[in-house]
């Protein structure tokens, strides 16, 4: 597996792979009408390229092909990590987070994880702090306010 960074000729790919990840692996924790109001598969490619740019984002690939991304932007709020329904539980999510965990310099790091994801920021040391009902077009949707502080953060990538 090949962490780097990302660029502008990866956004599609990376829109696909949220879409189908959304929709395999999500699944068993959200009902069909929650996953289509989260990921509809009409993402603005141009507004998810200049996010990208303005985070540290990193792109997993194995043999050429795009198996996953995370981003974080300069406050320490990490707001996309989705690796692909085929290559889950090969420690991909783990690299990608260990090394934007690793680039943060804020005292601490946020995510809003879904309850799928939930259990692995657990693992990772993060605490919830709240639960929370998000609304993404008029269905509602149970996630996490989790956090990470500053002396938890690893300094290496596990």
């Amino acid at each position: 597996m090949i962490l780097r960074d990302y660029v502008p000729g990866d956004c599609k790919a990376l829109a696909e792979l949220f879409y189908d990840t959304v929709h395999k692996i999500n699944a068993r924790d959200y009902s069909q009408e929650q996953l289509n109001a989260w990921a509809t598969g009409r993402v603005d490619l141009e507004e998810w390229n200049r996010s990208f740019l303005s985070h540290h984002t990193v792109v997993a690939e194995i043999d050429g092909t795009i198996v996953g991304f995370g981003d974080m932007d300069d406050t320490g709020y990490l707001d996309r990590l989705y690796v692909h329904a085929g290559f889950q539980r090969r420690g991909i999510a783990s690299a990608i987070c260990g090394r934007l965990e690793e680039a943060c310099h804020a005292e601490k790091i946020t995510t809003h994880a879904s309850v799928t994801a939930r259990g692995f920021f657990e693992n990772r040391g993060y605490k919830i702090v709240s639960e929370q009902q998000v609304e993404r077009r008029g269905i509602l949707l149970t996630n996490y306010l989790m956090e990470l502080r500053a002396p938890l953060i690893r300094t290496e990538s596990p």
